[in-house]
């Protein structure tokens, strides 16, 4: 048996033989991957056993989700929001028939068919009295009453939206028919000078639907039209009293700037209503100073009159700081030699806060104002609570009261002590008239002398009277048997021809 023996020798030449096999293996490879024989290039196939890694979601093109999505231009999402506005339910319920009907009378109310859209929902209420949609097919009737438009179309609507309150009184839809009432009168209101009737009805209006749906979103529109609507009245009121004081008239004009300055006090320009109020008081201060009275009367008639003037211009100054026309008001208090008032912190952080809260006037506007004959309620304030009660209005009588008192207490002191008590009993004497004829006395207690202002006349050159002069004058006869009365009163005193009446600065 013979033994095969590896001897050190040979190890150099299997070595050798080894790396003859290894290169020619890596020129095979590098021939197949690269250029085959004739130098022409050749395609390499890459074969992999290992396993594959597993691909994220962040490795996909970003490119390829936003193509799956279905992309919707601006316009065709304000045309989708507009038609849900217009109608909220319009994909719910397709296929009931009322739905239908009540789809179809929207659609055509949206495109101005009014007819077509009132005779489909009379046709839905007839046919289907029990539906869910009755309720909101009743408001429909009154809207397209009110978006046709006319006095007659909008008496219509009144009627049918009062009539939609009255049968859902709890629901939110009848706020927003009570504003749609107050609306209905906004839009027929006329400008200040004109018939204010339309700004009553709508200020009523407004009021109901503050005050009997106090939780209702629309509260705060329904403040700001008040608002508005009470700027048009403030201004009526305002006019009107310029025009008395352009006339001298200063009994009307204090009445009716003082109505507005304790009914409308957000109005817009209520500085020139309380320096209006003080130039009328001022005005009766320069009368008495220019009258022929004596001193002692005449300085407590002037401090009278002064004092109240002050009183409205310190108002203006002080409550109105941020106002136009404070300056105006601050001349007058320094014509008065009386010093200048300051405003606090607070109110004239409040009075600019009020000023600031005013929209300014733009062309737009103006030209509204102008050719379409709007009222001008572009200076409205929109902060403030507004007036929800009207308190009593100063009438001119009371003021031309007031002033002859004054001249009365001024030049008489005694005389108004005197009169208060038998005023009082008024009253009892009234009762006493209605009592069977038997049982009221037989003759009255003697009358006291009444009161009388008399002309005088310059006795120099016989001008006309300048001054007012107390006297007490005896009537001509006595009071007939079972007459009553107080016994004090003004003796009427008719001027000659030529002479001019003293009526204490004051008109009828």
């Amino acid at each position: 048996m013979r033994r095969f023996v590896f001897s050190t020798r040979f190890a150099p030449l299997s070595a050798a033989v080894a790396a003859a096999l290894l290169a020619g293996s890596l020129s095979l490879h590098a021939q197949a991957a690269g250029t085959n024989p004739d130098g022409s290039q050749s395609e390499s196939v890459t074969l992999s056993t290992g396993k594959q890694a597993k691909k994220r979601k962040g490795d996909e093109p970003k490119e390829s989700k936003k193509d799956q999505k279905v992309q919707q231009s601006k316009d065709t999402k304000a045309a989708e929001k507009k038609r849900l506005k217009r109608n909220p339910l319009a994909d719910v319920d397709k296929n009931l028939p009322d739905k239908q009907l009540y789809d179809k009378a929207l659609e055509a109310l949206n495109k101005g068919h009014f007819d077509v859209a009132r005779l489909d929902l009379q046709t839905m209420l007839n046919t289907y009295p029990d539906s869910q949609y009755q309720m909101r097919a009743k408001l429909a009737v009154a809207d397209s009453w009110y978006k046709e438009g006319g006095s007659a179309a909008l008496a219509q609507a009144e009627a049918e939206y009062k009539d939609f309150i009255t049968f859902f009184p709890n629901v939110p839809e009848a706020a927003e028919a009570q504003m749609r009432v107050g609306d209905i009168y906004f839009r027929q209101m006329d400008k200040p000078d004109r018939d204010y009737t339309k700004a009553m009805h709508a200020q009523e209006e407004y009021r109901n639907m503050i005050q009997q749906f106090p939780q209702s979103t629309l509260v705060p529109q329904a403040k700001q039209r008040l608002r508005e609507v009470q700027e048009v009245l403030a201004t009526r009121e305002a006019e009107v009293a310029s025009f008395y004081a352009s006339h001298e008239n200063w009994a009307a004009a204090i009445a009716r700037y003082q109505t507005v300055a304790d009914t409308y006090p957000l109005y817009s320009g209520m500085d020139q209503v309380l320096i209006g109020i003080g130039d009328g008081y001022a005005a009766q201060a320069r009368f008495v100073r220019g009258a022929n009275l004596p001193e002692g009367p005449k300085a407590k008639l002037e401090q009278e009159f002064d004092d109240r003037a002050m009183a409205a211009y310190t108002k203006a100054v002080t409550e109105h700081a941020a106002s136009n026309h404070v300056e105006d008001a601050r001349d007058r208090i320094a014509a008065l030699n009386r010093p200048q008032p300051e405003a606090t912190q607070e109110q004239a952080a409040a009075s600019q806060a009020l000023e600031n809260s005013r929209s300014q006037y733009k062309l737009l506007d103006i030209a509204k104002i102008m050719f379409l004959r709007r009222p001008d309620v572009v200076q409205t304030a929109t902060v403030g609570e507004p007036t929800m009660a009207d308190p009593r209005p100063t009438l001119a009588p009371e003021v031309a009261k007031f002033v002859e008192d004054s001249f009365r207490d001024a030049l008489n002191p005694g005389a108004s002590a005197a009169a208060a008590p038998k005023a009082v009993k008024a009253a009892p004497e009234a009762a006493a008239s209605e009592t069977p004829a038997a049982a009221q006395p037989g003759a009255p207690a003697a009358p006291a002398t009444p009161l009388g202002f008399n002309d005088i006349n310059n006795p120099a050159d016989g001008s006309a009277p300048n001054s007012g002069a107390v006297n007490m004058t005896t009537p001509a006869a006595a009071p007939a048997a079972g007459a009553t009365g107080t016994g004090v009163g003004l003796e009427i005193v008719t001027p000659k021809a030529g002479e001019t009446p003293r009526t204490y600065g004051l008109k009828a």
